[in-house]
């Protein structure tokens, strides 16, 4: 009989190929193809992304801190009245000691003016440095925004560093307005360049060291506002028990043992000396070494901070 065919064709039966001619033909099964899912390249980091500082090096690192460092510049040119009260305060300061309280205060040389302004520049470097980074940092870590840089591969060390330079762009102006007020007020810069220009770097430096300090306490506090008090409320005491606003040996015996040593202190002495055309002395590597070991100290512990909350 001739009912099944054996190849592609038949002649009367059942076929099983591509093509029949008299019977009932059956479909060739359809070939399946599995499709691999892919994973788009573009996956979120997470919330503890590595570190690119590790891998990309120094330019990276570099880039990193410029675009914190831009971002931050941009928010303060938003709210311009915190730049304004940044500058209003060391004026104040200087005008009310210089004509309201200068008269009864006698300094060495009996000009109050020339021994105040020096002072004045390093205590609102001060204050704006670390009342500045502390409230920066404290908002940001309370609006979940350094939540967002964890998650970015991003260089942790850059991020605080992006904030503390920042920081210096906004003392720069504040720099620029006391001196301008200091020059109204009578203060004479006789000091010779290379020495005047290394007042206001160790002026700089010391501020940024300290603007270290306070991110670490920004890191800390539980919000902007406790950064507010928080940051500031031990700069009083600090910046009073020196050698800004009166000379140390005017001070009780017992305070003077402090008051010679402080940070403050040599910082400003230093300041008097170099913008007056005087030798510094041991003041001068005193203020160094301080500005030095705060940094050294304070940097490594806020990035280590940082590093922990990010894990």
């Amino acid at each position: 009989m001739s009912g099944t065919s054996t190849g592609g064709t038949s002649t009367g039966g059942v076929s099983t190929g591509d093509t029949s001619t008299g019977g009932v033909s059956t479909v060739k099964p359809a070939t399946t193809t599995s499709v691999t899912p892919t994973t788009s390249a573009a996956t979120s980091a997470g919330p503890t992304a590595p570190d690119r500082a590790v891998g990309g090096g120094l330019g990276w690192w570099f880039s990193d801190a410029g675009e914190m460092a831009l971002r931050n510049l941009k928010h303060l040119a938003r709210t311009p009245d915190l730049l304004m009260y940044a500058l209003i305060q060391p004026v104040m300061f200087i005008l009310l000691f210089r004509y309201v309280l200068g008269g009864a205060i006698d300094v060495p040389g009996g000009d109050y003016g020339q021994f105040l302004l020096p002072g004045i520049f390093v205590q609102m470097v001060l204050f704006g440095s670390v009342a500045g980074t502390a409230v920066g940092v404290a908002d940001d870590m309370s609006k979940g925004i350094m939540d967002r840089f964890r998650s970015m591969p991003v260089s942790r060390s850059a991020v605080l560093a992006g904030r503390t330079f920042s920081e210096l762009a906004r003392t720069l102006v504040a720099v620029v307005v006391m001196v301008v007020v200091g020059v109204l007020v009578g203060f004479r810069f006789d000091g010779d360049p290379m020495p005047m220009a290394g007042a206001f770097l160790l002026l700089f430096a010391f501020g940024y060291a300290f603007s270290w300090l306070a991110a670490l306490i920004g890191m800390a506090v539980s919000g902007p506002e406790a950064a507010q008090a928080g940051g500031t409320a031990w700069l009083f005491p600090f910046t009073f028990i020196s050698s800004v606003f009166v000379p140390v040996s005017s001070m009780p015996g017992w305070l003077q043992a402090y008051a010679d040593h402080s940070p403050i202190t040599v910082v400003v002495d230093t300041l008097r000396a170099w913008l007056s055309g005087n030798d510094a002395g041991s003041a001068a590597w005193q203020s160094v070494a301080w500005t030095a070991g705060i940094a050294a100290i304070c940097a490594p512990l806020a990035v280590a901070r940082y590093r922990n909350k990010s894990t």
